[in-house]
């Protein structure tokens, strides 16, 4: 089942960015991920403002392959890099609907 990993991120220092895009390609790939949107480019259409800089899509094989990428021992030093550099909130999402 296709998982999706929907990220906001703001950086509250860019001192972490140009050491974390190359590993983050890298690692993604590597457990079958793939970015499908990394923008600025976005408008919150509806709720209340929770605005981020950044707004990520990566379709994940499944659940176990996103779980592997955050737990890769070589991506955990650039996970606690951006977590000290940003504000960032990451949902997994199950590629279903629960509602048809």
């Amino acid at each position: 089942m296709t998982f999706y990993s929907i990220l906001a991120v703001s950086p509250t220092n860019s001192d972490w960015v140009a050491d974390y895009i190359g590993p983050a390609n890298q690692l993604v790939a590597q457990h079958g991920g793939k970015y499908l949107a990394r923008t600025a480019s976005h408008e919150q259409l509806e709720g209340s403002e929770k605005g981020a800089s950044l707004r990520i899509l990566i379709e994940w094989p499944s659940r176990q392959a996103a779980l592997d990428f955050m737990n890769d021992p070589g991506y955990v030093p650039h996970l606690k890099a951006r977590t000290a550099g940003s504000e960032s909130h990451h949902f997994l999402i199950e590629g279903k609907d629960d509602l048809a």
